[in-house]
């Protein structure tokens, strides 16, 4: 069973921790890590990863999401989870200095998943890191992620916020990591 410490509205623990599936089915917050990879594309206009969630996953499977994301463990904090989460989902080491805060967001969701009700709440800090690795180089976790995918950053967020893509993203996240991204890009 995987615990979580219970956060305040800040992300700060409270010293009390509680089961993942009952932060969920009682809206406990907790802590969450959320990393998007970009790179400049052949076209020198920024790119972004998006994985597709597996077919399999309970909550918005086959859909596209952030580069790799993942809930903090009781007694972690957001940068090393950030790191083994890409490197579980994604099969990509790196190192802290590689990643840029975007900043944090409080999620606040309330839905039905296979006919139970799924209460999130979370503090997420949201990173960027550039990463030009082509399609093929990443090695997926088949259990979280089908596939993975570069779009072009600007034609990603009207196609999120047009709903022209399956997906489960948020656009504020997504303005975030654009502000980031061009505040940040490589030359």
């Amino acid at each position: 069973m995987e615990y979580l410490d219970i956060v305040d509205e800040n992300g700060e623990p409270t010293g009390r921790v509680i089961d993942r599936e009952t932060a969920h089915s009682e809206g406990i917050r907790h802590r969450t890590a959320h990393l998007w990879l970009l790179r400049k594309g052949p076209d020198g206009r920024l790119q972004i990863l998006l994985q597709k969630r597996s077919s399999v996953k309970p909550s918005f499977p086959g859909c596209y999401d952030i580069s790799s994301a993942g809930h903090i463990p009781a007694g972690d904090d957001y940068i090393p989870s950030a790191l083994r989460e890409l490197e579980e989902e994604l099969g990509i080491t790196a190192q802290a200095d590689e990643l840029i805060p975007c900043g944090i967001r409080s999620i606040c969701v309330d839905r039905v998943f296979f006919g139970k009700d799924f209460h999130d709440r979370q503090v997420s800090k949201v990173f960027i890191m550039w990463k030009d690795i082509d399609e093929s180089g990443f090695s997926l976790q088949k259990e979280e992620v089908d596939e993975v995918r570069w779009f072009d950053l600007d034609e990603c967020i009207r196609a999120v916020n047009s709903n022209t893509l399956m997906h489960c993203i948020v656009p504020e996240e997504l303005l975030m990591v654009q502000r980031t991204a061009e505040a940040t890009a490589p030359r």
